[in-house]
């Protein structure tokens, strides 16, 4: 190893160290207690909340009629029952079903083979046994020869099927009507926290008249689905490990 990357790594390794460290205090802590459920709290409060921007269009105006009776969006004399300001909730639907199959197999063999010798040079090639051993021939002064072969192979076969429903609170109006959507939900079942958030754009005729809405509707869509607690730990490998993955050059 470089000596100069010496102190990187180490430097890497203390952080690293101190890092699982600290979580490694926290499920001390938390030994024989169940995973703790983050409080209910404001989204736009969290330190890594921040308001969306997209390209927006001209505003339009309201083109109301006079003495009209209807409102644009309006889809009934009664009031609607759908999200539309901020603060409201609407559910999403997540129904996912994924199925992906792919194999790949990729052979490489290489040999190569190189030779210099330097016969004649001016007369100069008589002395060079004065540099190097006596045994030395100019006609044959590098020989090289190389050989490689490299096979590789990998299949993924992947099937995913999540139905899910989750309540999001829409956070922002967009200047032109379209609005921006978070929702978490956690579940704690025994020692484990199952964890579903959803976060995108939507436009409120997308909405149905159940106040739902699938998640094909949302653009820059986020969905996440996952856990804590015991058995995510147990699938999940030692920090010592990962470390040692990150940093192990081969």
């Amino acid at each position: 190893m470089n000596a100069k990357h010496r102190p990187v790594l180490a430097a890497l390794l203390i952080l690293a160290t101190a890092l699982g460290g600290c979580r490694t205090l926290e499920r001390l802590a938390s030994v024989g207690e169940d995973p703790s459920m983050t409080p209910i709290q404001n989204p736009t409060l969290t330190a890594s909340y921040q308001p969306v921007t997209m390209p927006m269009p001209a505003p339009i105006t309201d083109q109301r009629q006079p003495n009209s009776l209807w409102r644009p969006g309006s889809r009934a004399f009664f009031k609607d029952q759908r999200a539309t300001q901020v603060g409201d909730i609407l559910t999403v639907l997540v129904e996912i079903e994924d199925q992906a199959t792919l194999d790949n197999s990729t052979v490489r063999t290489r040999d190569a083979a190189e030779e210099a010798g330097l016969d004649n040079f001016l007369g100069f090639e008589s002395q060079l046994h004065k540099i190097f051993p006596d045994a030395i021939d100019p006609t044959n002064l590098v020989t090289a020869d190389s050989a490689s072969t490299s096979t590789g192979s990998g299949s993924v076969d992947r099937q995913e099927d999540i139905e899910l429903k989750v309540a999001a609170v829409i956070t922002q109006i967009l200047p032109n009507g379209n609005m921006v959507l978070q929702g978490r939900q956690e579940v704690r079942v025994n020692a484990e926290v199952r964890e579903l958030m959803v976060a995108g754009i939507i436009r409120p005729e997308d909405i149905t008249s159940v106040n739902t809405i699938n998640y094909e509707k949302i653009a820059e869509a986020r969905i996440a689905y996952g856990g804590r607690g015991m058995l995510s730990d147990l699938q999940q490998p030692r920090y010592g490990q990962q470390i040692y993955d990150i940093v192990f050059p081969f």
